[in-house]
Parts: C-alpha cells; sequence; structure tokens
C-alpha cells in the first residue's frame, strides 16, 4: 500500500525557539549568524542572542504579551530575523505579511489576525508601506503600535537595555507547542487562511531538512527566497540555527548579481531557491565570471525543475548534493525530502521519500482508502510538522486535518516500492507561478468587481521560465469592449499583488461546461494552450 514513514533514530528537539538561541549561542559563540551583504552588517550568535534580547526587552515594555500577535511586512532585511527571534523569545505569534501586498491584502491580515504590533519597513519598491498603512489602519481596531524599521522609534526599541529577569520569566512560562508563527496560504473560497505553526512545528522542520543535507557550523546559507514565507523563514534561519550555520542576505529582494556575487564573497556553501531563481542564475550575464566553487548543496522547491537546468545546477553551479523538497505552509512546510545522494532522476521525476519523524500516504479521494502503489490518489500527512490549524476557523481546519491528524495536501501524487513520492497533479485548482501557490478563486472574485466583467475564470497555463502562468477566460458584459491582457493589468495594478494579476485573457461568450453544469478548466487549458501557441512551454514545464 502507498504509505511510508520517515526514520525515527533522530530525537526531535524539544526546546522552543528562543532556547534554541540561547543554546546555540553558548555553543558557537563567535560563529558568524547573520551576514547583511548589502548594508555590510553582521552579527555573531553572540551578538544575534543579545540584540534580539535587546528587541525582546522591548516588545515586553510595549506590553506584548504572550499569544498577542506581532505583525512583521518587509522584504529580506536583518531586522526581519531580529523580530523572528525576539517575537519567539517573548511568546508573541509572527504573523509574516507578503511585501508584495496591496492594501485590501494588508488589512484582511491585520484584522483577521488582529495584530496589535506591526513592525514594517518605510517602502518597498514602488510601495509606500506607510501610506498603506494609514489607509488601512481605520479598518484594524486592535492596532496599538506600527514601527518602522530605520526610523528612531525602531531604534530606541531594539536598543532597550536588556531586562534578564524580565525575560527570563516570560521564557519560562513558553511551551514548545504553543504557537508562534501565523503564515497565510490563500483558500479556494477567496480568503487567505492562517496556517498556525509551533515552535515544536517549524523548528523541527527547519532541523530535519538540514540535517539531510549534512549541516554543520561551517556552512554559509545564500537565502535568496523570502523570509515571509516558510522556505526562508524555517529552511533558511532556523535551519541554520540549529547547527549554528551563518545565514546570508544577498539582497532585500530576489535580485540574481547580488546572489552570484555574495556566494563568491561570502564563501557560501548552500543555497536554496525554486526553479525560477535557479534559471534566472544561470542564464545571468555574470555567471560565467561568478566563483560558485564554495557550493555544495541547497534545496530547490516550489515547482519540479526540468531536467536541463537541473543537470547544469549539478556540473555547473557545483551543486552535487542538491536536494529537491514538498510540502505546504500546512505541514511546516516539508514532508518529503530527496536524499543528498540520490540520482539526478530521482531528483527530477519525484519530491523525494519522508522526512524523519513523517508519514505519509496516498488516498482515494473518493473513499479515503490507501492505493496501491503505483496508483494515483490525494497526497496525506502526518506527523510533528502537521499544524495546530487555521486561525479561529476551525471548520476550515476540520476541512484540511482529519480527525486522525492527517494533513489532506489537495495534491495528486504516485509512491513507488522505495517510497519516492511523485506529485502528478492537483484535486484543487492550484495554480503555482514561480513557488508561490496562487488560488483562483481569490482572483476570480476581485476581478468580478470590473464593471465590464459578466463572469470569468481563472486557469494556470505552462510557461517555461515560472512553470505556470494565470490566464483570465472573461465573458464581457453586453455593450462593455473586451478588455486586453494591458487593460486587465491596468485595472488591477494597486488592487492586486503582481503576481496575481493574470498574463493573459481569453475573451470567451461561453466556458466549457460538463452535462452537469460544471466547468471544465481542463478544456479551457488544453485550448488556451493551443490558442496562445504555448505547446513548447508545456514540453519544458
Amino acid at each position: 500500500m502507498s504509505y511510508a514513514s520517515g526514520p525515527s533514530d533522530l530525537p526531535l528537539i524539544g526546546l522552543t525557539i528562543g532556547d534554541q538561541l540561547e543554546k546555540t549561542a553558548e555553543l558557537f559563540p563567535e560563529n558568524e549568524a547573520l551576514v547583511d551583504v548589502q548594508s555590510g552588517r553582521r552579527w555573531t550568535y553572540r551578538q544575534l542572542d543579545s540584540a534580539v534580547s535587546a528587541l525582546a526587552t522591548g516588545l515586553l515594555r510595549l506590553g506584548v504579551a504572550k499569544g498577542d500577535r506581532v505583525g512583521i511586512w518587509a522584504p529580506n532585511v536583518p531586522e526581519w530575523v531580529l523580530i523572528q527571534y525576539a517575537a519567539a523569545k517573548v511568546g508573541a505569534i509572527l504573523v509574516n505579511i507578503n511585501p508584495a501586498s496591496r492594501a485590501q491584502e494588508l488589512a484582511y491580515v491585520l484584522c483577521q489576525a488582529e495584530i496589535t504590533v506591526l513592525v514594517s519597513v518605510s517602502r518597498f519598491k514602488n510601495s509606500d508601506y506607510v501610506a498603506l498603512i494609514d489607509e488601512v489602519r481605520p479598518e484594524a481596531p486592535f492596532l496599538r503600535e506600527v514601527i518602522q524599521i530605520g526610523t528612531p522609534a525602531w531604534d530606541s526599541l531594539a536598543g532597550t537595555p536588556i531586562d534578564h529577569v524580565a525575560l527570563s520569566g516570560r521564557m519560562k512560562s513558553l511551551d514548545r507547542d504553543d504557537p508562534i508563527n501565523i503564515q497565510y496560504t490563500s483558500g479556494t473560497t477567496g480568503s487567505p487562511k492562517g496556517a498556525t505553526l509551533t515552535h515544536h512545528n517549524i523548528l523541527n522542520n527547519g532541523f530535519l531538512v538540514t540535517v539531510g543535507q549534512g549541516f554543520t557550523s561551517d556552512d554559509r546559507l545564500c537565502v535568496q527566497v523570502p523570509f515571509y514565507h516558510c522556505f526562508g523563514m524555517v529552511l533558511g534561519n532556523l535551519g541554520s540555527l540549529v547547527h549554528g550555520s551563518c545565514v546570508v542576505i544577498p539582497s532585500p529582494w530576489f535580485d540574481p548579481a547580488a546572489t552570484l556575487a555574495a556566494i563568491k564573497a561570502e564563501r557560501c556553501t548552500a543555497l536554496y531557491g525554486v526553479p525560477t531563481m535557479f534559471i534566472s542564475l544561470l542564464e545571468h550575464p555574470d555567471f560565467d565570471q561568478s566563483d560558485l566553487t564554495s557550493l555544495r548543496t541547497g534545496t530547490m522547491a516550489g515547482s519540479p525543475c526540468p531536467v536541463e537546468y537541473m543537470k547544469r545546477v549539478v556540473a555547473e553551479m557545483n551543486m552535487d548534493e542538491i536536494t529537491i523538497s514538498y510540502g505546504m505552509t500546512e505541514t511546516s512546510p516539508i514532508s518529503t525530502h530527496t536524499r543528498a545522494d540520490a540520482s539526478l532522476e530521482r531528483r527530477t521525476s519525484t519530491v523525494g521519500t519522508p522526512l524523519p519523524h513523517v508519514e505519509v500516504k496516498i488516498v482515494d479521494p473518493e473513499t479515503g482508502l490507501t492505493v496501491p502503489r503505483g496508483m494515483t490518489g490525494e497526497l496525506c500527512t502526518r506527523g510533528y510538522l502537521v499544524m495546530q490549524g487555521y486561525w479561529r476557523e476551525p471548520e476550515k481546519t476540520a476541512d484540511a486535518v482529519d480527525i486522525n491528524g492527517w494533513m489532506h495536501s489537495g495534491d495528486l501524487a504516485t509512491m513507488d516500492s522505495e517510497d519516492y513520492v511523485n506529485i502528478v497533479g492537483r484535486l484543487k485548482d492550484m495554480v503555482i507561478r514561480g513557488g508561490e501557490n496562487l488560488y483562483p478563486r481569490e482572483i476570480e472574485e476581485f476581478l468580478y468587481s470590473h464593471p465590464g466583467i459578466a463572469d470569468v475564470q481563472i486557469i494556470g497555463v505552462p510557461d517555461p521560465k515560472f512553470g505556470e502562468e494565470l490566464c483570465a477566460w472573461i465573458r464581457m458584459r453586453e455593450g462593455h469592449p473586451p478588455l486586453n491582457a494591458h487593460s486587465l493589468r491596468k485595472f488591477c495594478t494597486g488592487k492586486l499583488a503582481h503576481y496575481k494579476i493574470p498574463r493573459y485573457v481569453q475573451i470567451t461568450s461561453e466556458f466549457p461546461m460538463t452535462a452537469t453544469g460544471k466547468i471544465r478548466k481542463i478544456a479551457m487549458r488544453e485550448q488556451s494552450v493551443r490558442d496562445l501557441k504555448l505547446d513548447d512551454a508545456v514540453a519544458t514545464a
């Protein structure tokens, strides 16, 4: 039967994140913990723990109680890491906010999580965060404090004299099973769901993934993936923390030139990214002159990597031990992982085997029964890594996690005789664009606000760079001129995050339907591939 359990001979960590930071600082006090290449700032583990304790004391003086929600809205800056660990030391629940969020998305998260303290940058690319926060603040009655990084208010908070007695007392009141993080993942209802994760969930997931990559205190991990997502925050920050490894931030947002330069300058041994990031590095004009000889391992996740690019990553980036990971935010995030010595074929055609202490099974979506090996069914995961639930949404939690503790992924998969899992499709209509999970219903509901749109369906179509791109099938209201990709983008810009804006538009008078009146999105995708001449993209996706 399609059931497998990862090895359990390696004990799980029983500490809170704050306790783990103090333990690592004691074991490796002079090891570099964090390097911000752009600003040139560096912290040893002793310095990082001291800076975190000062910031944590500042949060206590702001009145942050155990279980309060503290929001972080920023790209990859070192202060993100400081607030991550400071919140953990005081038992606050860190709420990660996507830096690309617009006013509507920000307001929803502030209200749904009842965020009391928000830490942010002042600007991100072309977004004025101060103005956006001012715009939505009347809709967020629980928000007491807004602190912008780099301002005197931040300097005062981060420079609070450490109150060891108060901080120690708070840390002793915390438990490894306390919720410590909320990460929002869009749902098919159109409203994002807050996956609530504990110290135990995410600390151990970061630990076990990096154990699989052979991390030691000598490793230096270049983190080009965003901290707001599990990939950066858990696999990057926490995965490095438990080994005394160093996190290197090449730039606040993904910049292939900055990443290549950081790997050389900091002698990075590991690199994380989604396939589109690795492709961008390989195709960058600076690539042939880049010194990547220090690299040995890393993780690629988010979507399948084309075989030819994986061959180039191994051969041209010196990453013989690169691994492939699969998971979801609700599972902290990784549930399966390829072994460092796995063949190239395994690393391109599967998503690996279950991590230690993780159970995986493939079930018939209709009956719930485990299917035979080689047969397709829904992938389910169980173990320490499964979230506590969706924040204050018990019904949605019950839909996702069954009474026996199995997290239902919504992904269709197979399992072979050696426990390797292969993702073959999705039960849901989720679109994965460059590692971002996009849900059509959310985008469709927004597009209904356009006065000219009578009906709309969002599908994913293949793309050689991002894996998938969004395509909007639109039925126009009578008398309104047809939309095109440019006019639709103009309508969406500033209201939807850029990656949620459809790249393609198909105007139609009707949608393909089944005999029972259900939309046939598979038929829409097939027709779009033909109409948009994306056959070559199908071959490479």
